[in-house]
């Protein structure tokens, strides 16, 4: 293709970048990423999980992941802020019984002191002293998060010297956080690993989605760039960059 119909296709995904839940599957098998992680978050979560507990999932998505725990729904607890999202689980989760709450704001969840047993995140945000209060004495926080060097490189390519969105989430600073929360640490890992794009058209729909960490960008914006992406496609397969991700299991003194 020339670069005007080149232009076109990635327009055309660029108006198609819409997400509900957390659905990538528009750019399945045309993207590859967390493949290797050196740890399986849901596999810790069952671990200590039992169907006594009393759960939150905070920052639910669409309550994808909640509900394929098949966890007691009255026994069961979630919170989302994106608005689309938290329409979907309205519609999805509080007919199930499940205490659906909507929130925004991690150091405000509308929930009273030590109502959990145990608390899970994944990808969304946190303050430790908030998970603290929520949890009963003993109980857990299971998180696996988006570091701070997520997808830079990729940023780079598009939008040079960006600054990062979310500075200091790494494991090193983050342990101390919680440790000072007064939380004891049970399970902790951190990972940088490859990120592969094997058309542009997938990552300009990548790029809108993950908008905090590309901000500003369009196809208008970054076609020159966009055209070193396809040339990089055409002479090696793909564009790889670099995810960044860490996990913390945490359980409250």
């Amino acid at each position: 293709m020339n670069r005007t119909e080149l232009k076109a296709v990635w327009k055309k995904e660029e108006e198609a970048a819409q997400i509900h839940g957390w659905d990538f599957s528009h750019i399945h098998g045309r993207y590859e990423e967390e493949l290797d992680l050196p740890w399986d978050y849901e596999r810790i979560i069952r671990k200590y999980l039992n169907e006594d507990m009393d759960i939150l999932d905070y920052d639910t998505g669409g309550g994808e992941f909640l509900l394929s725990l098949k966890h007691p729904f009255h026994k069961t607890a979630a919170t989302e802020g994106y608005p689309p999202n938290v329409e979907l689980c309205r519609k999805t989760l509080l007919p199930l019984g499940i205490d659906f709450k909507a929130c925004d704001n991690p150091a405000q969840i509308p929930f009273a002191n030590e109502s959990f047993d145990m608390i899970i995140n994944r990808h969304g945000d946190f303050r430790a002293e908030e998970l603290y209060r929520l949890l009963k004495k003993g109980g857990l926080f299971v998180t696996e998060q988006v570091g701070e060097d997520n997808d830079r490189d990729l940023v780079e390519m598009v939008l040079p010297n960006t600054e990062k969105p979310f500075p200091h989430l790494n494991l090193k600073e983050q342990r101390k956080v919680f440790e000072a929360a007064g939380f004891h640490m049970i399970e902790t890992g951190e990972a940088h690993l490859p990120i592969r794009f094997y058309d542009v058209g997938a990552f300009v729909w990548f790029a809108h989605i993950i908008e905090w960490e590309f901000p500003g960008f369009s196809v208008d914006r970054c076609f020159a760039q966009l055209l070193k992406m396809q040339k990089i496609i055409e002479d090696h397969g793909s564009i790889v960059g670099t995810i960044h991700r860490y996990l913390i299991a945490a359980k409250k003194g």
